[in-house]
């Protein structure tokens, strides 16, 4: 083993500090895949955990702007992918929500969270790619999504 001086980093320390800056946020995949997308009425997709970085983990049920619009996400851990629903509607108080849904998760010990995850890894069909200045980021859908359907 190398002994390293005092405040030195291995190249270890220093190669996964760099890998895990280069992934963006979640946050900012779904602002990106939002604008892309052209803000529709409504899309729900998975990203794998792999590919971002989870910004707004414990958060199940929130607003979310975007260009002026408000969108509520339903918001979901479902391992190796992290789920989001995400619909155009007024501002609302989601903290309610939020908790409920997350208590959910916590008394269920996550298991249908990871059955639901297990589940999409069969069900994904359609994929697309959210462009990111970091790289491309591909999102995963069920099936392919009309872009201006309204439901």
């Amino acid at each position: 083993m190398v002994l390293l001086k005092p405040g030195r980093k291995s190249l270890w320390t220093l190669a996964l500090r760099r890998k895990r800056q280069k992934k963006p946020k979640a946050s900012e995949v779904l602002s990106a895949h939002l604008r892309q997308r052209g803000l529709p009425h409504w899309t729900s997709y998975f990203v794998k955990y792999s590919s971002v970085r989870n910004d707004q983990f414990a958060k199940s049920h929130f607003n979310w702007s975007v260009d002026g619009q408000n969108y509520h996400i339903l918001r979901t851990g479902c391992f190796p992918y992290i789920k989001y629903h995400c619909t155009r509607r007024p501002y609302q108080d989601l903290s309610f929500e939020d908790k409920f849904y997350t208590g959910l998760k916590i008394i269920n010990f996550g298991i249908p969270c990871l059955a639901y995850g297990i589940g999409a890894w069969f069900l994904v069909t359609t994929t697309e790619d959210v462009k990111m200045p970091q790289g491309t980021v591909k999102v995963y859908f069920w099936y392919k999504e009309d872009h201006d359907a309204m439901f």
